[in-house]
């Protein structure tokens, strides 16, 4: 996923029931628009969820996409969080080849990252790593050389700063 001026985070609070991701997910679909992140997840209220979406697009592309989520029935509030100052992480999986003569630089780029180890079996190393996007992907790039057998990313998580007042607070 690339980061760049036209990338937009959305934080859409949504009643936590069956079917819900459907609609959203379609609503998209029927407009033309690719996510390029989602993630799903309950929040402090059992009865809620939060999606947090990726979107590439202008202002006039969120604006629509804000107002048509608005219009379905189980979204309590969408808002646009790209603009404010927001704390955001992904999490990602990288199972690496790691041959013997590779292990000792794999693990000291791994440390720098401040990233773990979460698995070693003869041949592989699984690498769990969690920051920016920027971040996921630069140790991404330096493992490539090695051989990434297999990899997973969660998407953006992300969460306005502080006590700032967002358009969630009534």
């Amino acid at each position: 996923m690339a980061n760049g001026n036209n990338y937009h985070t959305l934080s859409v609070l949504v009643a936590n029931k069956p079917g819900v991701l459907t609609h959203v997910s379609g609503l998209f679909s029927r407009r033309g628009y690719n996510i390029d992140s989602l993630t799903v997840g309950v929040t402090e209220n059992p009865d809620i969820s939060r999606m947090t979406i990726v979107v590439h697009g202008d202002e006039h592309v969120i604006e629509q996409v804000t107002k048509q989520l608005n219009k379905l029935i189980d979204i309590i509030k969408v808002v646009d969080i790209s603009p404010l100052e927001s704390v955001d992480r992904e999490l990602a999986l990288l199972k690496v080849t790691a041959d013997p003569t590779a292990r000792a630089e794999i693990i000291q780029i791994v440390n720098i990252f401040r990233a773990s180890i979460v698995d070693v079996s003869a041949k592989s190393l699984i690498i769990e790593v969690t920051g920016s996007t920027d971040k996921i992907n630069a140790l991404e790039e330096l493992m490539r050389p090695f051989g990434i057998k297999e990899m997973v990313r969660t998407g953006k998580v992300a969460l306005v700063r502080g006590a700032k007042p967002t358009q969630f607070d009534k």
